[in-house]
């Protein structure tokens, strides 16, 4: 996140959509879209210059405690080579939601999917439920 222009926008998430070149992950980024919208009960905004869809928004505050911004509780990147799910809870700590995703690599607050037939959407949508959960969704 350091480093990036962290703020919600007023672009429009279907131009932002429509310009992915791949086919495939623009359909399954308007699938994600559906998915999320659903689950969070929250527009979809772009954040940042074309980077992110964020639904909800809480203020985040770094470890070291000098820098606070307001970043989004569930959202996904399209990138050329996978979609990224950007969740607000240790993802590493999910170990049998993790075992019955399906294919996918993680970090401590993302998911890496190649394409969503790769991942069982169920489990998906606990996991989105999970962060939409969170005291801090707004």
């Amino acid at each position: 996140m350091a480093g990036l222009v962290n703020k919600e926008t007023n672009k429009s998430v279907a131009k932002f959509i429509e310009r992915i070149d791949n086919e495939s992950k623009r359909k399954d980024s308007k699938k994600l879209l559906t998915i999320m919208k659903q689950v969070t009960g929250k527009p979809p905004k772009v954040w940042g210059d074309n980077f992110f869809i964020g639904f909800g928004k809480y203020k985040y505050k770094r470890k070291s405690g000098k820098e606070e911004f307001e970043w989004f509780n569930v959202g996904f990147a399209p990138r050329k080579t996978k979609l990224t799910v950007y969740l607000t809870f240790d993802i590493s700590r999910q170990k049998e939601l993790l075992a019955k995703l399906g294919k996918c690599k993680h970090g401590k607050g993302c998911l890496y999917i190649n394409k969503l037939d790769d991942v069982d959407l169920d489990v998906l949508k606990r996991m989105i439920k999970k962060s939409k959960d969170a005291r801090w969704f707004s």
